[in-house]
């Protein structure tokens, strides 16, 4: 459970509480690589409020997301108390869908905007789906008891592929072990900044 997790040696949470608007990277650090990198900057860089768990290597367990219960964790708890919509960071890796951004999660007027703003960034060969039917369905993060769905008016899980995460040059994960940040990576932080100031002036 998610309790236990938090109490392990090397695992810590980062909130920073700002905006209404969330970011979150739930399987961070040595697990999902480059998400609470993303997660972080972007919330950073727009005002926004974000959530983290980061595991230090060698440290690599998967809790489901369903399992992150706010009952367990004051921070998480604040967090979502706080927010109004989350955007939850994840990464996943399929061979067919290397190149596949995947937008699932409950509010999908959310998940409609982040989309028009990642295809306005991202051109061949990267895909951004949107359509929650042509998402694999352990990858939709529809359970209601997944955290990105508890925000006030619920949220979108941003699956990244490897492709998108992976220096190429540096050959290795980016922002990971002193790993230069790829492009990509920047860009992706960018645009979904630009995308949270946006839903906020546009909400507002």
């Amino acid at each position: 459970m998610l309790r236990e997790l938090l109490q392990r040696p090397g695992v810590r949470e980062i909130l920073e509480l700002r905006g209404t608007f969330g970011f979150m990277a739930i399987h961070g650090g040595n697990l999902e690589r480059a998400t609470d990198v993303v997660a972080r900057e972007a919330a950073e860089r727009s005002g926004a409020s974000c959530y983290s768990v980061i595991q230090a290597p060698p440290l690599r367990h998967h809790l489901p997301s369903s399992y992150f219960d706010p009952a367990q964790s004051p921070a998480l708890a604040a967090f979502l108390d706080h927010v109004d919509v989350v955007v939850g960071i994840h990464g996943y890796g399929r061979e067919d869908r290397v190149h596949q951004l995947l937008l699932g999660g409950g509010n999908r007027e959310l998940a409609g905007h982040l989309a028009l703003h990642l295809r306005a960034g991202f051109g061949a060969p990267y895909e951004i789906i949107a359509e929650l039917h042509e998402i694999p369905d352990g990858l939709r993060g529809m359970h209601p008891d997944n955290p990105v769905n508890r925000a006030r008016a619920g949220g979108v899980q941003v699956e990244l592929p490897p492709m998108i995460r992976w220096n190429r040059e540096a050959h290795n994960w980016s922002d990971h072990l002193a790993t230069p940040r790829a492009p990509e990576v920047e860009q992706l932080i960018d645009v979904l900044a630009s995308a949270s100031r946006e839903w906020v002036r546009s909400s507002g």
